[in-house]
């Protein structure tokens, strides 16, 4: 049921979709002038297929019982976008079903740039799956058979619970393992109708003991970074600091910037960037 703040809104939002859409747009012929732009109220229940009553109530921001089916319905109708329906969702209160993410669309070049600049700092792009999609110079020389994978297990949370060899040790798996599975979980919820979700689960759970353990708890909680502690091999001990940033333009796709966390792991990524620029 929504609250009194979200009835105010929802009823606003809902009157101000109906008069943005003509009866035109969804098949109405124009036969008489109108005193109001848009949609009736009665023509709206007809096509979403309610009663005129629970629309009218609706509208009015009644405590009335609302389906995700008769959102869906609703929105439909009133040719709402995607912004535009999950802000209908929330402000009716309901939760929505799970939604199958598409794959990220080609990235434009100038992203190329951006994580150029931001050499020395290890830099990359990553999807809702936690697929690196794009890196930088100082990622590459951090991860080198990470971003040299195939796609499949290219992949941050392959890499914490299955990496491949030659990867560099991460010294605090056993603190950020649980935390890393129940954020993925967090994602995997919205998207578990996607079988490219429930394959990358499969395979993560043949290859991994320990995530298959972690994954029948069923833990979940909001995904949020952790420092990362590695041990790279003729270099010595890394800590770094992740930061997140979206991107606004592709829906699930994030731009992580791994920070030193202190004046050695400073010092060690140098050494190890100068050792890459020798081989």
């Amino acid at each position: 049921m929504p609250t009194n703040t979200n009835r105010a809104e929802l009823r606003d939002f809902l009157r101000s979709r109906r008069a943005r859409v003509s009866p035109e747009d969804v098949g109405i012929p124009a036969t008489v002038r109108r005193r109001t732009p848009g949609l009736r109220r009665e023509e709206v229940a007809q096509l979403a297929g309610v009663g005129i009553t629970w629309y009218t109530w609706l509208e009015q921001g009644r405590p009335i019982n609302v389906s995700s089916q008769v959102l869906d319905a609703v929105a439909r109708t009133l040719i709402l976008d995607a912004a535009e329906r999950d802000h209908l969702y929330r402000l009716a209160e309901v939760p929505q079903p799970p939604v199958i993410s598409d794959p990220p669309t080609e990235l434009p070049g100038h992203l190329d740039t951006v994580l150029e600049a931001l050499d020395p700092l290890p830099a990359m792009l990553v999807d809702a799956r936690t697929d690196v999609l794009r890196w930088n110079r100082a990622y590459a020389a951090l991860h080198p058979a990470l971003v040299s994978a195939p796609p499949g297990k290219r992949n941050t949370l392959w890499q914490l619970f299955a990496a491949p060899e030659g990867q560099p040790r991460i010294v605090n798996r056993d603190e950020q393992a649980p935390e890393a599975v129940a954020g993925f979980r967090y994602r995997y919820s919205q998207n578990a109708g996607d079988p490219r979700w429930q394959d990358f689960v499969a395979r993560l759970r043949t290859a991994s003991p320990l995530f298959s353990r972690l994954w029948t708890t069923h833990d979940v909680a909001p995904p949020h970074l952790c420092d990362k502690r590695y041990d790279i091999t003729g270099i010595g001990e890394v800590s770094l600091r992740a930061t997140s940033m979206e991107l606004t333009d592709h829906p699930g796709v994030r731009l992580v910037v791994q920070t030193p966390a202190d004046r050695r792991s400073r010092e060690n990524i140098d050494r190890l960037l100068r050792q890459a620029t020798h081989l």
